[in-house]
């Protein structure tokens, strides 16, 4: 068979292929050491060496076999590498695809800092619309009575909520009704719910004005879904039993025969204190927005519930601090569920800690809370100055005894109280003895006086230093104290806020060691808060330090603790239990808005592929678009290069068959 000999090298090669040839039909080519090989039919010409050169397949054929290495100027192409001039090209698609992936990835975070923002931004303007007039002609909009019936008074509060957002995780947003004039819709009136212990069918009588005034601001056409609770507490929590159960059922038989209100048995009932703790701080986080668990930038603590396994992080609530004129109160969320020293002190708590859930679906666990609470009676500002002056005259009367003194028996020699200003003069009557006593304005002595007033009396439910208190984590908590606390360190002393225990004692020492007539002369000239009046000058001295016993030896808030504010008002409004225990009521109302939600999205379920519901299947259908893209221009470019190869082929110069061993 004549072959032809390979082109040693490119010169010989390009002078080779100079003539041009043409290919034959059906031939077939191969990559070979670093050349294109291929057999070619070639008529015969002459007579062979041999007959050597003749095809199996006929005669006047024979076989030639071409070998031709690549050219120079298409050796880019042929040989499987890219051109110079299409690296770029190649680059800049990697390029594109890696913007897309990357595009990808970080487009769900840009998008969630607005949402974020927007969030904030809802917060905002829900603030401003709360003190907004309430319009009435909104018919999506729902309503809601409590009726308040304490010891000194009954009060009726009127509450309003637009539709549920559909989030299963989301409260309703509640808000208090507000007038034409902006004004709160609340009624008062006097006395206590408790004067009906004489005659409890009088008891509709007796809120029969409170559900009018309700009634007239609510709109008719919503009388019929709007639920009524009549919620009593102190007062009729010292009534007996059988009292407390018929003035219950005399409303329960009668408001629905007057009212169109959504009004049950289960709707009138006589809350403990406990209770009533739950509902106050309930209203307070849920005003602070403390149940909103979606924003990222908030504190968060870890909350381990019950049983489950896995951890819970969400956003730290407050704890609430109460102190009225009787008794003082504190409520804060237990994150942990931490082990008990003794079964005693196990039992302790459980009648002290109340765990409940606030969402809508009792199997999600990101709305339950696990909170103690705890009433001391007996503790408030103006119960524990009682229960001092009945140490002093007591303590006085045994000294007197033993020395042989006068002291506190005529205003000659008067008992010298470091709680009272300097020079003030006052008396204190207790079973017909009378103690003289006279100012000496001593913060410090006052303060150490006071202490063994924490231990209460001989039983240890009132004592403050002996009852069971749930860990506080002070690195990671935050209170508000109310009431008294506000009231104490405002008024006079003008530190309202945030508190800070070495300002206040500061402050508290410079007012005690004044004078009566120049804090008087203070007062006259409107230095103090329009609220202060002569009882808060003539016992703040006392106050103060009792508050700071309460705080820090009681409750042993650290004096560098940063967190606690004293407040009256949370974002300019007076917060109320109620508005807790309408949100605990109403928690399963969104219900009947996420079913009818699920109901609407399962028709339109295809929008949740759309490119406008789910943005992560936009970009996705980028990156797969654009890899395709990729992927067809390269295939286009084997195309090319094969085309490439195939014209270079076609000129081949084929050898004759006694030409196959020239050098």
């Amino acid at each position: 068979m004549g072959v032809a000999k390979p082109c040693g090298d490119a010169d010989w090669s390009r002078q080779r292929l100079g003539g041009g040839a043409l290919r034959e039909p059906g031939a077939r080519y191969w990559w070979e050491e670093g050349r294109w090989v291929t057999w070619l039919r070639v008529p015969a010409v002459g007579a062979g060496v041999g007959g050597a050169g003749r095809c199996a397949g006929g005669p006047g054929t024979h076989m030639a076999r071409i070998a031709a290495p690549c050219p120079p100027c298409r050796s880019a192409v042929s040989c499987g590498f890219p051109a110079p001039r299409q690296r770029p090209a190649v680059l800049g698609l990697a390029v594109a695809a890696g913007l897309l992936l990357l595009f990808a990835a970080a487009g769900p975070r840009r998008w969630t800092s607005p949402r974020r923002d927007a969030r904030r931004d809802e917060r905002y303007l829900a603030r401003m619309e709360e003190l907004a007039a309430t319009d009435t002609e909104d018919a999506s909009l729902s309503y809601g009575v409590v009726v308040d019936c304490g010891s000194s008074g009954s009060r009726v509060f009127v509450y309003v909520w637009p539709p549920h957002n559909g989030h299963p995780h989301d409260l309703l947003d509640i808000r208090q009704m507000r007038d034409r004039s902006s004004r709160p819709v609340v009624m008062k009136v006097k006395p206590g719910i408790s004067v009906a212990a004489a005659a409890p069918e009088r008891a509709t009588a007796y809120l029969r004005p409170l559900l009018r005034f309700a009634a007239t601001h609510v709109p008719a056409e919503k009388h019929k879904e709007t639920p009524l609770y009549v919620l009593c507490t102190a007062g009729m929590r010292l009534l007996p039993e059988r009292l407390q159960a018929a003035i219950l059922e005399n409303l329960v038989k009668n408001v629905p025969l007057e009212f169109d209100f959504l009004f049950s048995k289960s709707h009138a009932e006589v809350i403990s204190g406990k209770q009533e703790g739950v509902y106050a701080w309930i209203g307070i986080n849920f005003v602070l927005g403390r149940f909103d668990h979606e924003d990222e930038e908030a504190a968060v603590v870890t909350v381990a519930l019950g049983d489950h396994v896995e951890s819970l992080v969400r956003k730290r609530t407050v704890g609430i601090l109460d102190m009225g004129g009787a008794s003082l109160q504190i409520a804060y969320e237990v994150p942990g569920s931490g082990a008990f020293s003794s079964p005693q002190q196990e039992e302790a708590a459980k009648s002290l800690l109340a765990e409940f859930n606030l969402g809508c679906d009792v199997q999600h666990t990101g709305h339950v809370y696990r909170v103690y609470v705890n009433t001391f009676l007996g503790f408030g500002g103006n119960f524990a100055r009682q229960r001092y002056e009945e140490l002093v005259l007591n303590q006085t009367y045994v000294y007197n005894r033993l020395r042989s003194q006068q002291t506190g028996l005529s205003p000659d020699t008067p008992f010298l109280d470091p709680c009272l200003p300097m020079g003030l003069e006052d008396t204190v009557t207790r079973g017909g003895q009378t103690l003289y006593v006279r100012g000496r304005g001593d913060w410090q002595a006052c303060a150490l006086l006071l202490h063994p007033l924490l231990a209460g009396s001989n039983s240890s439910q009132d004592s403050l230093l002996g009852a069971y208190k749930a860990p506080i984590d002070f690195s990671n908590s935050e209170f508000y104290g109310f009431s008294e606390f506000f009231y104490c360190t405002e008024d006079v002393l003008r530190l309202g806020g945030r508190y800070s225990a070495h300002a206040f004692i500061s402050a508290a020492q410079e007012y005690c060691s004044q004078s009566w007539e120049v804090l008087t002369q203070r007062f006259h000239s409107g230095l103090y808060s329009a609220h202060a009046d002569e009882h808060r000058l003539k016992y703040q001295c006392f106050k103060s330090a009792w508050m700071y016993q309460v705080l820090h030896q009681g409750f042993h808030f650290p004096l560098d603790y940063p967190s606690l504010h004293t407040a009256q008002l949370v974002y300019d409004r007076e917060v109320q239990w109620t508005l807790g225990a309408i949100l605990y009521k109403t928690r399963f109302l969104p219900l009947r808005d996420l079913q009818q939600e699920s109901s609407r999205q399962a028709h339109t379920s295809w929008l949740r592929l759309s490119f406008v519901y789910n943005h992560y299947l936009f970009f996705a259908c980028i990156v797969v678009v654009g890899l395709a893209i990729v992927l067809y221009l390269l295939r286009l470019r084997r195309i090319h290069r094969r085309q490439l190869d195939l014209l270079w082929l076609d000129k081949v110069v084929l050898l004759p068959p006694g030409q196959g061993d020239m050098p």
